[in-house]
């Protein structure tokens, strides 16, 4: 048996009084979802564990089968996993968004989406301008970049900022985290063998970064020429969700029956927990994370992958970014692109093989488009094999799963679930 775990990113959402009381997932076409829910098995899952903030990086690690509280260190190490940088012991990664600021509020988290060429430039500039032997930028895809610090504290307080649209943005600056308040060092606080800031000078540090490069990335050409262009200005770095390099314990190692696996993503923080799983990066032409992904590609990678390898973690972005964008009408639409451009394919396709293939559908949160940030509440899935004996559930939404034999299932018990089925 096969596996296939195939994730809509923030697909989960509330009911919308514009589409008459329906979520996003009841809305839209979903012929195939639908299919397979009515011949497999659903549930609900909870992806967030009490304690952590409900992103991707936490839902997808537990979606995996992993314990946060042994392996979690944030997004930045993920994401410096997934473009090929190699931390060195005493450096903190954090994940650094370049973001739009307005009238003293966070605009948007991704700098009126910036293409990565245009990003390039302008991490090489504040680099050029901010970078030193304790600090330095690594360009990333599109908004997502990195920041990294020698010595960096992880115990800090950052805001995602897509959980903040429309808020302002100076009270939401860096502090020590909770607890860690007072921490004092005079020659540097020893953690786990290595010299590091404490909390309050890493977050003065951060701090003092985000003010230091808006004038700068205001001033530059490319914010120029975007303004005359009547496109947003991508005005300020954001950091935020940083650590140290993880320990984490293959897909293999944990499941053996596991003998090699792959992840397709367009995200750099999915392609890093997938490095750290021990599995194959598939890199698509045209993948953006955006609704105007190359869905086809990506279904046929992952049909490829299938073919040689036993397991495969298929990653759609496009519905998580309509969420934050409050942008109803493009999250049914994403929805359904998954469906008829990302299952339909794969779904014909693998039903022809002799090998059986068990194929999971879910979202790792919910994003919903009215809130336009992630909430950590359980989210709906599909596991269906030729064979397996069907629940009674006849639609795949949030509310429909609610009667699925699976019930509620919590954190890695999905991931034990579903490597079960052989």
């Amino acid at each position: 048996m096969k596996h296939i775990i195939i994730l809509g990113d923030g697909m989960a959402d509330h009911s919308v009084e514009r589409l008459g009381g329906k979520t996003p997932l009841q809305y839209a076409n979903t012929p195939y979802m639908d299919m397979l829910a009515r011949n497999g098995r659903c549930g609900r899952l909870i992806t967030v564990p009490d304690g952590y903030n409900p992103g991707s990086e936490v839902a997808n690690t537990a979606i995996m089968g992993y314990d946060l509280d042994t392996v979690y260190e944030g997004r930045g190490p993920l994401e410096a996993a997934s473009i090929g940088y190699e931390m060195a012991k005493d450096e903190m990664a954090i994940r650094c968004n370049i973001i739009t600021l307005h009238d003293g509020k966070i605009k948007n988290h991704h700098g009126g989406h910036l293409t990565t060429e245009e990003a390039r430039e302008l991490i090489d500039y504040l680099n050029e301008h901010l970078g030193n032997e304790r600090v330095k930028f690594v360009a990333g895809i599109q908004y997502r970049h990195l920041l990294i610090i020698k010595g960096g504290n992880k115990h800090i307080d950052c805001a995602p900022p897509h959980d903040y649209p429309d808020q302002p943005w100076q009270p939401l600056l860096v502090k020590p985290e909770k607890g860690y308040e007072s921490q004092m060092c005079e020659e540097g606080c020893m953690e786990n063998g290595i010299v590091r800031m404490t909390p309050q000078q890493t977050a003065d540090l951060i701090n003092d970064l985000i003010l230091k490069s808006q004038p700068l990335l205001e001033s530059h050409p490319i914010n120029q020429r975007r303004k005359a262009e009547g496109k947003l200005t991508a005005n300020s770095i954001w950091p935020w969700s940083g650590g140290y390099r993880p320990n984490m314990q293959t897909i293999a190692e944990q499941y053996p029956q596991v003998g090699s696996g792959s992840v397709i993503s367009a995200v750099d923080l999915i392609k890093g927990i997938g490095h750290y799983a021990g599995l194959n990066i598939v890199e698509v032409d045209g993948a953006t994370g955006l609704y105007d992904t190359n869905y086809e590609g990506k279904a046929q990678a992952a049909i490829e992958a299938l073919r040689n390898e036993d397991f495969v973690f298929l990653h759609v972005e496009a519905s998580d970014e309509a969420g934050h964008d409050g942008d109803v009408d493009l999250k049914v639409r994403t929805i359904e692109y998954l469906d008829s451009r990302i299952i339909a394919p794969i779904y014909d396709e693998v039903s022809k093989w002799n090998e059986p293939v068990c194929i999971a559908v879910l979202p790792d949160h919910f994003t919903p488009v009215e809130t336009r940030t992630h909430v950590g509440e359980p989210v709906p899935f599909i596991i269906y094999y030729k064979g397996i004996d069907p629940d009674g559930v006849e639609r795949y939404d949030e509310q429909s799963c609610i009667s699925g034999s699976y019930g509620m299932l919590r954190l890695q018990e999905f991931m034990k679930e579903f490597m079960k089925i052989q």
